[in-house]
């Protein structure tokens, strides 16, 4: 077997690979005795169909098997012994003939990654936000945790308002007839959250324990049963209990309840997590603002397979955090094709700043010491409140361990090029000069 790669461009190489005859002959040997074992030709017993007769009904199978059992022995082989390194499938651009006792010839296109050599990184001109934290933040924060201890209780009033939660009965009629799954008896109802058909709670704010009363609603024309979709209904409604909403005091008391000694100590891990929370978004928007800065000093192509590649990390990523918090992309009207349509620019900014992190690590001899690993292991296992085996355990799954070392790396050349960097403090920008800068952006 011989080998030929050419450089098509910086992202695409091509491979001419000529197999040799004998190998040819042999794999079109094996497939017309397999052939032969299975032959169904009139006249003749199985596996006694002479070979012209094969040659004739199965010749262009046996010799498509053939070509499809050829390239897949070769191909792989050929890209390991020659050192291509493809990013995506490579892509089958032209097949000879195949016939015995001839050499097969074919070749195949791969995507790589590109060679680049990273320029104009050092000393760098960046802005960094000047950290003013407002302490307005730990009280809205304490009440947030507060009102996550709401508790329902029944109200002393006779009228139910916009947040109370009802308990109701209710039987729901189309043109004086009742509908599947349009009964309930003692359902809970929060007034306000938009979770019954449109119009429905409104017309129950008002009303008092034990009142009954006929509610009118218009089902939406895109309700997801359609054959109530668009139509009028009527529901006869009881409303049996009136709830509101109690919230805890923010006391002592409270604060016991999240693990604090008293709301002093409570109000001050608040605002040491919302000062970590503060710094750690003023240093990722540093660390992107250098990546913008190198991406914009080094233009270069990448190709399809990485932007592809690193689009479906995205949506994994994102679909996880959306699956933690019970959601999902089809619950925000998101598909696959319109993931990748808003967060391509993301990708290819992600996979260029990757590449260049790599090349200016390589550039500039910086390496990642095992030791570091291990510490990094031990900072997982002491974070988790996890075995440190156990962890360990975890990183010898080779891919993991590669990515955990690849973004220790990048972070040591980003280290690196903060302190050869100009940084500039800056006031943090209001919401109506970061609308207008987007505003700028679009036009």
């Amino acid at each position: 077997m011989s080998v030929t790669v050419e450089q098509v461009s910086s992202i695409k190489k091509k491979l001419v690979i000529e197999v040799a005859a004998d190998v040819v002959a042999a794999e079109l040997e094996n497939g017309f005795k397999k052939a032969a074992k299975n032959a169904n030709i009139k006249g003749f017993r199985k596996g006694k169909v002479p070979r012209a007769m094969l040659e004739q009904h199965y010749g262009d199978r046996v010799k498509y098997e053939a070509i499809n059992s050829l390239i897949n022995n070769t191909l792989y082989k050929s890209m390991v012994d020659n050192k291509v390194e493809a990013v995506s499938q490579p892509e089958i651009t032209e097949t000879g003939e195949i016939e015995k006792d001839q050499s097969f010839t074919y070749s195949a296109e791969v995507e790589v990654r590109p060679e680049i050599q990273a320029k104009d990184y050092t000393g760098l001109e960046l802005e960094k936000e000047i950290l003013n934290f407002d302490d307005a933040v730990v009280d809205q924060q304490i009440e947030q945790m507060a009102s996550s201890k709401v508790q329902l209780a029944v109200t002393k009033r006779k009228k139910a308002r916009e947040g109370d939660t009802v308990i109701i009965d209710f039987e729901g009629f189309i043109d004086d007839t009742p509908f599947e799954n349009g009964a309930a008896k003692d359902y809970q109802l929060e007034l306000g959250s938009n979770s019954f058909i449109p119009g429905f709670e409104d017309q129950v704010v008002g009303m008092k324990r034990e009142e009954e009363k006929e509610i009118n609603v218009n089902f939406p024309e895109s309700y997801g049963a359609k054959e109530l979709a668009g139509k009028p209904a009527m529901f006869k409604v009881l409303v049996k209990e009136i709830k509101e909403k109690v919230e805890p005091k923010i006391n002592d008391d409270l604060a016991k309840e999240f693990g604090s000694e008293n709301l002093a100590e409570l109000k001050e891990t608040v605002r040491d997590n919302a000062m970590k929370q503060e710094e750690g978004r003023i240093k990722a928007q540093l660390q992107e603002n250098l990546m913008n800065a190198l991406v914009e000093k080094n233009e270069f192509e990448i190709p399809e397979g990485m932007v592809k590649n690193q689009l479906m990390h995205l949506k994994d990523s994102f679909s996880q955090r959306l699956k933690a918090q019970g959601m999902s992309l089809e619950m925000l009207g998101m598909n696959d094709e319109s993931f990748a349509t808003t967060y391509r620019e993301m990708a290819v900014q992600q996979v260029k700043g990757e590449l260049i992190l790599d090349s200016i690590a390589e550039q500039e001899k910086i390496e990642l010491e095992e030791s570091a690993v291990e510490e990094k292991m031990q900072a997982f296992a002491d974070e988790s409140n996890a075995p440190l085996e156990e962890v360990k355990k975890y990183f010898e799954n080779a891919s993991a361990l590669a990515g955990l070392k690849g973004q220790m790396l990048n972070e040591k050349v980003i280290e690196f090029l903060l302190e050869s960097a100009t940084v500039t403090e800056v006031e943090p920008k209001q919401p109506e000069e970061e609308q207008e800068e987007t505003v700028e952006e679009e036009s």
